[in-house]
């Protein structure tokens, strides 16, 4: 198995540099805002998933560029985002010319998706998640006689959706038709992922990042308040800020009154202790990770919005070499930036970040 920190080298990427102007952690985070990325017209096929309930989820599918497909990447966008955020587009079409089809999956209440499910997402939402896993597994079985492998890339909170589910237990996945033993993917990247909610409350809560509260919070009110089958009167009155303690005004204020109660905790804390995977990743690394595929954490110490601090103390406890578990921590990238000197070239598609992570699949792979 390879050593437990990823050196870019050795897929052939040099270490990341920022490109100019995009220096600071704030403004490779901020890139794609400031500067949308030119991406064609999205000609994903449509794919509905039933997750019970009559309930779906929509998930839109691309083949690779050209060629047969080395395997079917399950691709997640995080907090607020859905199928056509123009990140996580960049990411599915990067990979579609290193020679992936890519399903790109949005959560209950996201996006396109939103008139299908009623509801919304949590970071841990493994009865929506685990059958959308099980589609997708038998997408990438019909890919090719024999079937091809079925790899998992997730963005922000998209990886932590996804760890989770990985740690599911048997319940869960018998529950949801995954009845299998070991990993539920054949590989996995996680692209500044919060490993711990609370620290990530807690740091998307200092006064340094009052925009970034208030854009997030805003998407969410709006995402909610759009459900097609309507919320109940408590819920519209407390996102109206028409309740006793006025507007919502931070992302824990919202799971307290929305995430947590909609998918059955009793508080706020008992939902980012049990939807936090950095216990669950320790535990794996004690019991040899038989339950962990392959897995890339990628994140920047810069990042604003989500700690690097979790991840070093996951990164501390690896083994030197033998691990299923690589971290790559850069100095730079802030959070779900990583654009790169170089980027935009015709041979350079995609961001930095997007080349290692179609670079580590196919090295996977090989």
């Amino acid at each position: 198995m390879p050593a437990a920190d990823l050196d870019p080298t050795t897929l052939g990427l040099q270490p990341f540099r920022p490109r100019l102007p995009w220096c600071s952690g704030d403004l490779q985070t901020l890139r794609d805002s400031l500067r949308p990325v030119r991406l064609p017209r999205d000609s994903g096929r449509p794919v509905e998933i039933g997750v019970g309930g009559g309930d779906r989820l929509l998930a839109l599918f691309d083949p690779p560029a050209q060629g047969h497909p080395l395997a079917l990447v399950l691709l997640m966008h995080g907090l607020g985002g859905s199928s056509d955020r123009e990140g996580l587009r960049r990411m599915g079409l990067t990979l579609q010319q290193a020679g992936f089809a890519v399903l790109r999956l949005n959560m209950r209440g996201a996006g396109p998706g939103r008139a299908l499910a009623r509801g919304t997402y949590a970071a841990r939402c493994n009865s929506d998640l685990l059958p959308a896993i099980r589609r997708a597994r038998e997408l990438a079985d019909q890919l090719a006689p024999g079937g091809r492998p079925l790899l998992g890339m997730g963005i922000s909170l998209g990886g932590t959706k996804l760890l989770n589910a990985l740690q599911a237990g048997a319940g869960e996945r018998d529950a949801a038709g995954l009845s299998i033993a070991g990993p539920l993917l054949d590989g996995l990247v996680c692209i500044s992922s919060p490993l711990d909610l609370e620290v990530c409350s807690a740091q998307i809560e200092r006064p340094r990042n009052g925009f970034y509260q208030h854009w997030l919070l805003r998407r969410l009110v709006e995402q909610t308040l759009a459900d097609p089958f309507g919320i109940s009167d408590g819920e519209r009155t407390v996102l109206e800020g028409r309740a006793p303690a006025g507007p919502l005004r931070s992302i824990r204020a919202f799971d307290a009154a929305i995430t947590a109660p909609r998918w059955g905790y009793g508080s706020v804390a008992s939902y980012y202790r049990d939807a936090s995977p950095l216990p669950g990743l320790r535990r794996a690394l004690r019991q040899g990770q038989d339950q962990l595929p392959p897995t890339l954490l990628i994140h920047a110490a810069d990042d604003p919005w989500v700690p690097v601090a979790t991840t070093l103390d996951l990164q501390g406890r690896l083994p030197v070499a033998g691990s299923r578990l690589q971290v790559l921590i850069t100095a730079r990238g802030g959070h779900n930036g990583f654009h790169g000197a170089g980027d935009g070239r015709a041979d350079l598609p995609g961001a930095w970040g997007d080349r290692l992570t179609a670079r580590w699949f196919q090295q996977l792979l090989a």
